[in-house]
């Protein structure tokens, strides 16, 4: 990570619960503005629960989440998204029963003005795949054409902070690898991300910097080329 870059998202001892069940455990995690971080982690060390609490589809139990240098305390999802925040989740909760363009048009729902045509445009530029199934319905596409239109949708709220849950997941390796030269694309064009991957590998390759989960807790951090030649982490995350 580059020395000196304010953090457009600060997670600060942030403790989230299911009931009894604590999820996160005091984990405080810094994004700096234009940068990709990757969080990896075992399955339910954490990872979906810390992006949820962001994004506000869950209410921690203590800690703070800080976004361009203010709380978000208390500010409801729709809020977080008009001032630029949004959630690709791992589900991707697509419109499956309307088409490709009815679900772009409702990723831009918060913006009152106008300028989302041009938006479509360019999310349709991006991936030309779904410029040709905008007639479409989402839930007859393949996996990737999925992702890309979750991605798609995200894009057109016109994000500052893009939270991206296990956008690989299910996909065919070569997909996996056009969505990962579309995130560092996105951050080249001053997006900021907060990637959740089990590709460990992959993501610490595209990623400035990043963070080990382990049941709830910051196991490691530190820049994505010192994570990756860990050899702790060889065995657990980045098979070797």
């Amino acid at each position: 990570m580059t020395p000196g870059t304010p953090p457009l998202l600060e997670v600060r001892g942030l403790h989230t619960r299911y009931g009894r069940i604590e999820a996160l455990g005091g984990v405080s995690v810094e994004v700096p503005a234009g940068h990709i971080v990757s969080v990896i982690g075992a399955n339910g060390a954490g990872k979906t629960t810390l992006m949820n609490s962001v994004m506000g589809v869950l209410t921690p139990s203590a800690g703070e989440v800080l976004y361009a240098g203010e709380s978000l305390r208390g500010v409801p999802l729709e809020t977080r998204v008009a001032r630029g925040i949004t959630l690709v989740p791992e589900r991707r909760d697509l419109f499956a029963s309307m088409t490709v363009a009815d679900n772009l048009q409702l990723g831009a729902y918060t913006r009152r003005r106008g300028g989302w045509r041009a938006d479509l445009d360019g999310v349709y530029a991006r991936f030309p795949r779904l410029l040709e199934r905008r007639r479409q319905l989402a839930g007859t596409l393949s996996g990737g054409e999925q992702q890309m239109l979750a991605i798609g949708r995200a894009l057109m709220a016109r994000p500052r902070l893009l939270l991206l849950d296990e956008p690989s997941l299910g996909l065919a390796p070569l997909i996996v690898r056009d969505i990962l030269r579309i995130v560092q694309a996105l951050r080249d064009e001053g997006v900021t991300v907060l990637l959740v991957e089990q590709n460990a590998r992959a993501s610490l390759a595209i990623s400035d910097g990043g963070y080990v989960l382990e049941t709830g807790q910051v196991r490691l951090s530190g820049p994505a080329h010192e994570l990756a030649r860990d050899k702790s982490l060889g065995a657990s995350y980045l098979g070797g």
